[in-house]
């Protein structure tokens, strides 16, 4: 690892040890645990596990970098968490991807039953929406609408969902002789991952008062990086312990799913996200380095994640 990159993971590792305490408080204060008490109390199970916060950070970073303040993107920071949250409840469904573990602790459903784990990640979907609306405030009703407009693209049939059921669609073709194209591996990985990264960019962008070209330039900045965060997944999928991702490693594989390292080899992976990485950071050089840093940082951060 180069130099560069470790002092710019540093940047990120200590600019999330900033931002964690505010996130982490804000989460807390959007699902209070009110009646039905079972009900609120899966949605925070899952919504308050921990993780690494890698939207909310974004959406703070992006806004901070135009010029915005953090109090102002904080409700969008966490319903984008909410999001991601029920997309991981719903994942681990026995119906879905059947896992027991996340994050190191057992999933939704094992701990609140199937029942209430669906039920809990539609709370917090919609509960996103409601708490962007609601709680964002000193910008312009226009810009709220088109951040709310934005994430609901990102998480419906032409963004997480869609990707989720070509996913699904293309998962076992392989082994029955049809392996899916590298066109559509990309089109999974850029809309069931990607699209929530580059939502939570442009909306910081957007709230904080950004340019069209600033919208523009992180846009592409996102894209890159969710598809290189996903890519990354991929290859530590093949290379990684259970225990070292905190969830189950080789599930890719046993079922049948279409990942780079399968379609193109691990070397040759690395290589894409390598370029993905650079494409990135490449977005960024026209802004001040010092108020970069987050973002520049977490496109390291993604190059040499291990889990």
């Amino acid at each position: 690892m180069a130099v560069a990159d470790t002092n710019a993971e540093i940047d990120f590792a200590k600019y999330v040890k900033e931002k964690n305490a505010a996130i982490e408080q804000a989460l807390s204060d959007s699902v209070p645990t009110i009646y039905p008490e079972r009900l609120h109390e899966s949605m925070r199970y899952s919504l308050l596990a921990g993780g690494k916060r890698i939207r909310p950070c974004l959406a703070i970073a992006a806004c901070e970098m135009v010029g915005g303040a953090q109090e102002v993107v904080m409700p969008t920071a966490c319903a984008l968490e909410m999001i991601h949250t029920m997309s991981l409840i719903h994942d681990d469904l026995p119906m879905m991807d059947n896992d027991d573990f996340r994050r190191g602790v057992p999933t939704n459903h094992k701990v609140y039953g199937e029942e209430m784990a669906i039920l809990a990640g539609d709370a917090l979907l919609s509960h996103a929406f409601e708490y962007i609306a609601r709680e964002t405030k000193g910008v312009p009703a226009e810009k709220i609408l088109r951040v709310i407009a934005d994430v609901g693209k990102c998480v419906g049939s032409e963004g997480l969902v869609g990707g989720q059921v070509v996913d699904i669609e293309s998962e076992g073709l392989a082994m029955e002789g049809k392996p899916v194209s590298l066109e559509t591996l990309k089109y999974i990985h850029a809309h069931k991952t990607g699209a929530l990264l580059e939502t939570a960019v442009v909306s910081g962008a957007i709230l904080g008062g950004g340019t069209e070209e600033d919208i523009e330039r992180l846009g592409k900045y996102a894209y890159d990086i969710g598809l290189a965060f996903q890519v990354v997944d991929d290859i530590l999928d093949c290379t990684a312990t259970s225990e070292e991702l905190g969830k189950t490693a080789g599930k890719d594989v046993a079922v049948g799913k279409a990942t780079y390292p399968s379609l193109l080899g691990l070397e040759e992976s690395q290589r894409i996200a390598d370029e993905l990485i650079k494409s990135a950071k490449e977005q960024l050089s026209v802004y001040d380095q010092k108020k970069a840093a987050p973002l520049i940082g977490l496109a390291d951060y993604i190059k040499n994640r291990k889990n």
